[in-house]
């Protein structure tokens, strides 16, 4: 079956359905739909222009209670190899993010049941006063339901009062797959897809973005894959119909799992599969504005072929990463290999903040950054 009509349906505007979305999975004509995604990302980035966040990810705990299969990075409750970070610690891997130029901090740890409420809220005041122009762009929903377990707070009090406290945004970890099939499979005490959902609508209400993400390569179905992304969908509707362009998910992300070092086994994503999963979701996702790449999971050159697939966001330069590393999966991306990696796609490389607005333009080939800078993994 030619999938020309469902690309040709989602060229002229027209909204993806369910069974457009299986008929494009069952297609194995990848790049007549990575064509597609592309000119449906020119039609919300019209320049040729490719962005990128110089951020860093700080793991804060590494305790967690929810014990997912896939993941090698949490350590129990009562382990030897547990830890929170002390606060001087976290502020000076932000003055260094700083130092290089770094706008986003994006942290993020286990669902630590033996930290108080008030420890998200009095780090998260000690950042602002520290550093007010940083922006914090952390915490999953699964950490923001384990303060809520913890307070007896409702979620959206939970919050409000973070982001009183100086909380930005909320990053969208966690979502894998948002059905409940595979969620109870893979992760049976992270909580359904629904109170994923509830967790950003809240974020949205308090007036903050988000992003969202997927993590194929469970062994998923093709329409577990498929709700997966109506239901994001769904979301944002919900946010247009508000008419507040201060909320809502400024981007999605689709991760591959990394089975090494974790009690879940499979095999890896094919850069293929990646590939496909990319241009369906971004044919489908129609109002969501910003793709990031997944170089951190696939590798850069992948990553560098996501940018005509539909990708306009090269993502974080991730200074620090701790959880896919755990995984085995140890992509390095200095930030002149990026601008050098984005230019070889043809695009002109720009850094952003979290917003997806510019801060600095790389026109000329010389125009680079500190070419020692590196990731520290």
């Amino acid at each position: 079956m030619s999938i020309d009509a469902i690309l040709d349906k989602a060229l002229r505007g027209e909204r993806l359905t369910m069974e457009d979305g299986l008929a494009l999975f069952a297609s194995d004509e990848i790049e007549k739909m990575g064509a597609a995604a592309d000119q449906i990302m020119k039609k919300f980035h019209p320049e040729p222009v490719t962005t990128f966040v110089i951020g860093r990810n700080i793991n804060y705990t590494n305790i967690c209670d929810v014990y997912c299969r896939f993941c090698a990075f949490y350590r129990q409750p009562g382990s030897d190899e547990g830890y929170v970070l002390p606060d001087e610690t976290i502020f000076r891997k932000i003055q260094e993010t700083i130092d290089v130029g770094g706008t986003e901090i994006l942290m993020q740890g286990g669902t630590n049941p033996n930290l108080p409420f008030s420890y998200y809220t009095d780090l998260l005041r000690g950042i602002k006063q520290r550093f007010p122009d940083i922006t914090m762009h952390s915490f999953s929903p699964a950490e923001i339901r384990k303060m809520a377990d913890v307070s007896g707070l409702p979620v959206d009090e939970v919050v409000r009062e973070l982001k009183a406290a100086g909380l930005d945004s909320l990053p969208g970890g966690g979502a894998e797959i948002l059905d409940d099939r595979t969620r109870k499979k893979i992760s049976r005490l992270k909580g359904s897809w629904r109170d994923w959902i509830d967790v950003m609508r809240s974020a949205h209400r308090a007036g903050m973005n988000t992003t969202a993400t997927m993590v194929i390569g469970f062994g998923e179905s093709m329409e577990e894959r498929v709700l997966h992304l109506l239901r994001i969908r769904d979301a944002q509707d919900e946010c247009i119909a508000e008419n507040n362009p201060s909320t809502g998910f400024l981007a999605f992300i689709v991760w591959t799992f990394q089975p090494d070092n974790t009690n879940l086994k499979a095999e890896k994503a094919t850069p293929e599969e990646y590939l496909k999963t990319l241009a369906i979701a971004r044919l489908m996702l129609d109002n969501i504005p910003n793709f990031q790449s997944s170089w951190v999971t696939m590798g850069p050159e992948v990553g560098k072929k996501s940018l005509s697939f539909g990708c306009n966001d090269f993502g974080s330069t991730m200074i620090e990463e701790n959880v896919v590393s755990a995984a085995g999966t140890t992509h390095k991306v200095n930030i002149e290999l990026i601008l050098k990696l984005i230019r070889e796609a043809g695009k002109l490389p720009a850094q952003r903040d979290t917003k997806y607005n510019t801060i600095r333009t790389f026109d000329d080939e010389s125009a680079g950054v500190d070419k020692d800078f590196v990731m520290q993994n």
